[in-house]
Parts: structure tokens; sequence; C-alpha cells
């Protein structure tokens, strides 16, 4: 140490210096030249090791490297090697002035441990990228322990800062939030009911990212888009968003319609009220008319291009009514949107209701009285 300082007071003394100047010029160049090393090794981590080490992973054939060391990733690792080079500088700058140094000393570490946790942030959200767009249970634990990481991160980092600031150790203060701990739990409340709740969704299967559901009491009904630890947002039919809290879900009842989705075909149940005076049997066959329409409808259903072939296909007798003799229809449909859903549905009433004129039938309505 001392050799580098001669040597480099000597060389100042060169340009005609005197020496009153000489240790204040001496300590300007090396406060510049820790900067500018410090400014450089950060460069040379962005340029170089960065793009060796995208190469070397991009050779893979894993895609789990790829995403947890990537740009980001490793761009804001980049950013902690200053900090460790002013660190190394520190005894060699400001070795004549130990108040300087702690100081220095300080908000380095300061720097160096928003720059750790800031990486550290980087690299669990990159875990979120991992199996993007599978529907898994297992994905959506992930998510929620993500957040409470990121959460327990910047708790950390937030402690270990005061304690760098106040000069205390961290265990210290640590050891002095337990009678804050009743705040804490009522400040952080939201974000505990979100974790559970996301933990009891993820684990019994109940949602994922891509269902329909339908949550009547907050006016949801669309796609899941997101799920927090505080949030499921919605983005409804109409593609308004609606944010619902995940403990809403477990506590109160929503409807998913994926089940429905993923299975071949939607079920349909329609009832059909005919008058009991159009009610008539064949003499010669002894079949009734509306058996003979029941039995029609139903091989009819069956050969249905837009119906599952596979699903039962029923038309029974109901419980009649003061409306009449009850029908009622109960077939699968192909179609899996709601407006050709609609549109088949339609298509195969109305052919219901038409055609039950050619057997005698009359179906029941209600006038309005004169």
């Amino acid at each position: 140490m001392e050799a580098i300082k001669t040597t480099l007071e000597r060389l100042i003394s060169l340009t005609g210096l005197t020496d009153d100047y000489v240790p204040m010029v001496r300590y300007t160049i090396l406060v510049i030249l820790a900067f500018v090393l410090a400014w450089l090794a950060g460069w040379l981590c962005r340029r170089l090791v960065v793009p060796l080490l995208m190469k070397v992973t991009g050779k893979t054939d894993a895609k789990w490297d790829d995403i947890i060391f990537s740009e980001k990733v490793l761009v804001s690792a980049c950013r902690i090697v200053p900090a460790i080079v002013i660190w190394g500088l520190l005894p060699l700058v400001f070795f004549e002035y130990p108040k300087v140094a702690n100081v220095v000393g300080r908000l380095t570490s300061i720097y160096f441990t928003i720059m750790m946790v800031r990486t550290i942030i980087v690299f669990i959200d990159s875990f979120k990228l991992l199996d993007h767009g599978a529907r898994s249970s297992k994905q959506q634990y992930v998510y929620s322990i993500c957040g409470v990481l990121k959460i327990l991160m910047i708790f950390i980092a937030a402690i270990v800062v005061i304690s760098i600031v106040v000069d205390k150790d961290p265990s210290t203060l640590l050891a002095g939030l337990g009678a804050a701990s009743a705040i804490l739990m009522l400040a952080f409340q939201d974000t505990i009911k979100g974790l559970v709740a996301g933990i009891r969704l993820a684990s019994n299967d109940m949602l994922h990212i891509g269902d329909w559901i339908t949550v009547p009491a907050a006016g949801a009904n669309g796609r899941v888009e997101e799920i927090t630890l505080t949030t499921v947002k919605v983005r409804n039919f109409d593609n308004t968003i609606v944010t619902v809290s995940p403990q809403a879900l477990v506590d109160g009842s929503f409807q998913n319609w994926q089940g429905m989705l993923q299975d071949e075909g939607r079920k349909q149940v329609r009832q059909v009220y005919f008058d009991f005076r159009s009610l008539k049997v064949d003499e010669a066959s002894g079949v009734a008319n509306i058996t003979q329409f029941r039995q029609h409808i139903e091989s009819w259903l069956k050969q249905h291009p837009k119906i599952v072939a596979d699903k039962p296909v029923l038309v029974r007798q109901a419980e009649a009514s003061q409306a009449g003799c009850c029908v009622e229809f109960m077939f699968w449909l192909k179609a899996q949107t709601a407006v050709d859903y609609e549109h088949d549905t339609s298509d195969i009433i109305e052919y219901i209701y038409a055609k039950s004129a050619d057997y005698g039938l009359r179906i029941y309505q209600q006038f309005p009285e004169q």
C-alpha cells in the first residue's frame, strides 16, 4: 500500500505541483480510478460474461436454464460487481481516512444488499415462466410460493439496510420485532389469507389460468388470466376485467366451466308442454300420437350431425302440470362455443315445435285474460 502511495505521489510531483497539493491530487485520482474500475468491471460483465453464459445455456436442450439464467437475471447480477470492486479498493483508496472509508463502506453495503435482493427477485420471477401456459395446479402453487419469497426477501433486505444505517446487528433488530408481530400480521393479513387460499385452490385443483369461471357475487363471467397471492384476474366475455380475491373464491362459491369445455359435448335439457286435449290414440296400432312423436324425435336426435353420437339421448315423459303434458328432451351438442351452442339448440327446439303439428299435438300456451 505504501509503495503504491509513494509511486503515485512521485508521478504527481513530476507535473510540477507543490507538496501541499500532491496528497489532494493523489486522493482524487484514487477515488476516480476506483469508480472507473468499478464501472468497467460491470460493463465487461454485461458485455462479455453475459453473452458467454447465454451461449452456453442456449446450446443445451433443456429450457429451464434459458429461463432461469435469462439475460434479465444475468444483467441484474452484473450490477452487483461494481460493489464488490469498491469493497476491494476501499483499503487502498481511503487508508488515510477511516471515517470516510466507513461511510463509503456502508453506502456500498446498502447498494450491494439492494442489488442482491433485486437479482434474487428477478430470479424468483423467472420461475413463473416455466411451463408457461400449462394448466397445472403445481404451477399455481409455485406462483403463490414465489410471491411469498419476494415479500420475505424485501422484508429481510429492509432489516439489513436499517441495521447498516444504525450500525446494529440485524439479529438484534429481528429480535426486537417480536413485540411488533401483531402489527405485521395486521399489515400482511391479506397476503397471508391469499397465500392460504391460493394453496387450497391449487392443492384441491379448483382453479387454473385459462379456466372459464362464473362468480355471481363479483360479477365475474370469463376466463382466468392471472392468479396472485391477493387477486384472481378474470377477463369477462365483454373484455372487462374483474378482480376477485382467492379468499372470496374459497369461502364463497364459484362455477368452473372448464370440465364442460374439456369434455366432448355440452349437455342440453329442454321441456315442452303439450295440451292434453291434443293427445290421441291410433286405433289401429293402439299407440298414442305423443308416443309416436317421442320415438320419432329420439331417433332423429340420435342421427343428428350436431349431436354427440356416444352420449345418451333421451326423450321422456316428465311430470305433468297445469301447463299440460310435459315431454323432456336431453341430448349433448358438439358445439363448444356459446354462439354455436345457442344456435344449434335453437335449430333443434324449433324443429321439435314444428314437427309436433304433424302428429296432431298442440303446444300449450296461456292466453291473456280478456
